[in-house]
């Protein structure tokens, strides 16, 4: 259930008509892990599991990219839409992100929100060194793709996308929410799940590109971002700390390089320096 129709007032100039409208589904989802609460999230109900999977991955609490924990949905609300879920973790599989976690609410907007300290920020990790490159040419056809499965924005223009692609352009899976950083981990989560995680080298989001995105790519090892829409200053920083060749304002046919442009490769016979 990812959109529900709202009645409104539609005022043009001097007129006003009454208009029923489609809007994304906002709803809270509560994550137990071993029957206590560990997080909340704001999110588009749908792809569940992958979206917790990923969210484990992204914040250090499992580790191990080869083993998935049991999944069981506790509660649903009168929509048929989930509450709660619990995950069930061995002690030993515990990543330092489970005692070192948010506070219990993370929100679809915001991904600072909800860190329980500033040493959260922090990070220490091998940076990605990656030998592949990417032609800059079909920057352009990776947004086609995953734009063509945005039937949520299509039908009410508040969701965001994410996808995963091969070196080649390939697209392996694309995932809309409300939440920029919710629709990440949704396709870091399936593509956990599939087992194609070391086949994406590519990810496009459909909007801003924030430092949590990046430090998502990182842990998922995707070496290559783009995002249609502007990178925060952290977003930079953190891309060039981690290895993490960074596209932005990615439309009508252009492309920003913020980082790591060596990877790059163009089929064009000009090139401006500028």
């Amino acid at each position: 259930m990812a959109t529900r129709n709202y009645e409104g007032k539609k005022y043009v100039s001097e007129s006003s008509e009454k208009i029923l409208d489609t809007l994304t589904v906002e709803e809270a989802l509560q994550i137990d892990i071993n029957n206590k609460p560990f997080t909340v999230s704001m999110r588009t109900p749908g792809n569940d599991k992958c979206l917790v999977r990923g969210m484990l991955h992204s914040e250090g609490v499992l580790d191990d990219s080869n083993w998935h924990p049991e999944m069981l949905l506790k509660k649903e609300n009168n929509q048929g839409v989930v509450t709660i879920i619990n995950v069930n973790i061995p002690e030993e599989k515990l990543g330092s992100g489970y005692s070192n976690s948010r506070s219990l609410l993370s929100v679809s907007s915001c991904g600072i929100c909800g860190k329980t300290e500033l040493s959260d920020l922090a990070f220490i990790g091998r940076t990605l060194d990656e030998p592949e490159k990417l032609n800059i040419e079909i920057i352009h056809e990776l947004f086609e793709k995953m734009n063509s499965k945005q039937f949520n924005f299509r039908e009410t223009g508040g969701a965001h996308a994410a996808a995963a692609f091969g070196i080649d352009g390939a697209l392996i899976c694309t995932y809309e929410d409300i939440g920029r950083h919710n629709a990440v981990d949704k396709v870091i989560g399936k593509l956990l799940l599939d087992g194609n995680l070391k086949q994406a080298r590519i990810m496009t989001v459909s909007g801003r590109i924030s430092y949590e995105i990046v430090i998502k790519c990182f842990k998922a090892g995707i070496p290559f971002l783009a995002a249609v829409s502007a990178p925060s200053s952290l977003a930079v920083d953190f891309a060039k700390e981690l290895g993490i060749t960074l596209f932005a304002f990615c439309r009508e046919q252009r492309a920003t390089c913020y980082s790591h442009a060596y990877r790059t490769i163009s089929d064009s016979k000009t090139n401006k320096a500028g």
